[in-house]
């Protein structure tokens, strides 16, 4: 069965799942191979951990199904898991020295849906510290390097599952999206990359940063790739997870071809104003163009609270923070400091120890928010301007069917150019935050370059379990153009 493998990195996880399905690879050779190009490119920093016992164990199972024709339309595909998905056979972290070394006893349901379709997981990837980050700087582990340019950041908090994919390293990875952290990685690095509406894809066995925003998604190399993947990932959960839509799993691929003949695609005011680089705003602007000439109409819409969903995000999430990470105290499982004189010191000496300076950051924001005397001010208020937000979504979408613009103002920035001023940072969420905070599903495709010849992403946005529309968008434009398949020198 063996062939030659050296172009089989250049495969989307569509092509390698039909080499696969036709017997022209083994699971094996591909897991192998992928495992080699992982540890070959160990200096991007994207994974964590690799246990090619595992690994190989599970390509070995998905072989098996292959040769007696049970195969599903994944099996035998390698995919690597952001660090917040908790696993059984690989280290989870969180990208924290909290839970250095932790070992879950059980899978995410992420990914053990994944695993019932044939995927076999390839690793663990590198992610800001319990997804807080905008640059993939929090890690306790070092920072993931940009494969287009190994001195800029590739994006956060999922800047591994997208160093991972743009490098060809993984053939897709899964991410997770609290306010832009698969969307603004993808679009750094070049990738396609969806969050579905809230409650899509299940949360149990991630490790919690915001509850009410915290969502999982496919991160690959194009609409089709996610759609695959996306299909295998959501589906209820109601006996592990209370968040979870009472919605059937549906097959993404359905819609894939339909014509956009029509399409109306609303154009935001205010994601094109002041503060957005001219680069972005050019190669924004020639996508926007070609799906005219796809037959898609451009709406001018408004969506008035744009401005006001980076002070709403910055106290709803780092209060939910404050709650979620309560748990992490050195007692049951993670990190323990080694001296201390009584219980209370114990607590904190080991969250002094274990948590890293954003994550401490968002705690104290956090807890102050939720203090008596100042919760009716400012956590009650942020959670009725979040529904404000909401609520111009939705009178937008009776004047369009989707919604695009920029992911984010800037292409990938410098590596520290922003780790001294983190409302830096935030700002550059002012364009994914907006959808987060309404629990709408959006996604990045690739459409260009700009400044340093970096990628820059459009986000598409729809209304809710309108994921399928999307992809169809997403899919028609990437037919008819191909920034998608363009690579970093050197992978």
């Amino acid at each position: 069965m063996t062939q030659d493998t050296s172009a089989l990195h250049d495969l989307t996880v569509a092509q390698l799942a039909i080499q696969l399905r036709e017997r022209k690879i083994s699971a094996v050779e591909t897991a192998q191979y992928f495992l080699a190009r992982a540890q070959a490119n160990a200096t991007l920093g994207a994974f964590l951990d690799l246990n090619e016992e595992a690994t190989l164990a599970q390509a070995r199972t998905a072989d098996l199904a292959l040769a007696a024709g049970t195969a599903s339309a994944l099996q035998g595909v390698p995919v690597a898991h952001k660090d917040i998905f908790v696993t059984r056979d690989f280290v989870t972290t969180a990208g924290s020295k909290m839970l250095t070394g932790y070992r879950s006893p059980f899978d995410a349901t992420v990914v053990a849906n994944l695993a019932q379709q044939g995927v076999v997981t390839l690793g663990k990837l590198n992610c800001d510290e319990f997804a807080m980050g905008s640059a993939n700087e929090n890690s306790a582990f070092g920072p993931v390097k940009n494969p287009w340019d190994t001195t800029r950041t590739p994006g956060g908090s999922s800047g591994g599952s997208a160093a991972a994919v743009a490098a060809r390293l993984a053939p897709a990875a899964t991410g997770t999206d609290t306010g832009g952290s698969i969307r603004q990685p993808a679009s750094f690095c070049g990738i396609t990359g969806i969050k579905p509406t809230y409650g899509r894809a299940s949360r149990y066995g991630m490790v919690a940063f915001a509850s009410s925003l915290d969502q999982a998604g496919p991160m690959a190399r194009t609409a089709e790739d996610c759609a695959l993947l996306l299909s295998a990932m959501c589906g209820p959960d109601p006996d592990r997870d209370s968040t979870s839509l009472d919605v059937p799993a549906e097959n993404f691929n359905r819609s894939l071809n339909e014509s956009i003949d029509g399409l109306r695609i609303g154009v935001p005011a205010e994601f094109f104003g002041e503060g957005l680089a001219p680069d972005v705003r050019a190669a924004v602007d020639a996508a926007l163009k070609e799906y005219e000439k796809l037959g898609a109409k451009l709406v001018p819409i408004t969506l008035p609270r744009t401005e006001l969903s980076i002070p709403v995000y910055y106290v709803i999430a780092p209060a939910e923070a404050s709650s979620n990470l309560s748990r992490f105290d050195g007692v049951k499982f993670g990190h323990r400091a080694e001296k201390y004189v009584d219980l209370v010191d114990m607590y904190k000496k080991t969250r002094a120890e274990g948590f890293g300076d954003e994550v401490k950051r968002r705690i104290m924001i956090g807890a102050y928010v939720l203090s008596h005397g100042y919760y009716d001010a400012y956590y009650l208020q942020a959670q009725k301007i979040r529904r404000m937000i909401a609520d111009d979504f939705q009178r937008a979408f009776t004047e369009c069917d989707v919604i695009a613009g920029p992911v984010a103002p800037t292409v990938a920035w410098k590596l520290g150019d922003k780790s001294d001023d983190p409302v830096a940072s935030y700002l550059a969420d002012i364009f994914t935050l907006p959808g987060s905070l309404a629990g709408l599903p959006g996604m990045s495709i690739p459409v260009g370059f700009g400044a340093g010849h970096m990628p820059v992403g459009m986000q598409l946005i729809g209304n809710y379990l309108q994921e399928a529309k999307l992809l169809n968008v997403a899919h028609r434009f990437q037919q008819a153009t191909d920034w998608h398949a363009a690579k970093p020198k050197g992978f």
